[in-house]
């Protein structure tokens, strides 16, 4: 009897985690902004950056929806870093400079994270947002397309400056 419960235990377990991990990830995206960044802009300079500009458009997470995001809204957004976290806000800048123009959308920080606001253009830069430091920056390739803020993201045209 114990042999058969030592071999059906660990199939069980074996059998039901699949699922487990199935329905955990089909309806949660922890991602909190998809952005195609067209320019950033380092404050007070590039070498020792305190401050970010994101100019471009952004699709911001709705927390009442795991799935839900606002429609793409253009403008920019203004972050500092939160204290003891320089290196890795500088890190994610530097690759955030380098993606600007390139059309590439990309998601950063985290749904549960303070939620950014997407200023208007014409609107100064000042009391800036805490840079949510979550999982890194995701590049969404083409097999992301299809993913409503993605795909309306990749659909803008091209601002002109």
């Amino acid at each position: 009897m114990r042999r058969r419960t030592f071999v059906v235990a660990p199939l069980v377990v074996f059998l039901t985690l699949p699922l487990l991990a199935f329905e955990a990830g089909a309806y949660s995206d922890r991602t909190g902004i998809y952005a195609r960044v067209d320019k950033v802009v380092l404050e007070p300079n590039a070498t020792a950056p305190e401050r970010i500009q994101i100019w471009g458009a952004f699709a911001l997470a709705r927390k009442e929806d795991r799935n839900t995001y606002d429609p793409a809204q253009r403008g920019y957004l203004y972050f500092s870093c939160k204290p003891g976290k320089e290196e890795i806000c500088r890190k994610e800048w530097a690759d955030l400079k380098a993606i600007a123009g390139t059309g590439q959308v990309l998601g950063f920080g985290g749904r549960n994270q303070p939620r950014p606001r997407v200023r208007k253009a014409e609107e100064k830069a000042a009391d800036p947002d805490e840079y949510p430091v979550n999982f890194g920056l995701v590049k969404m390739g083409d097999r992301d397309s299809d993913y409503s803020p993605v795909r309306e993201l990749k659909s803008l045209p091209k601002e002109r400056n």
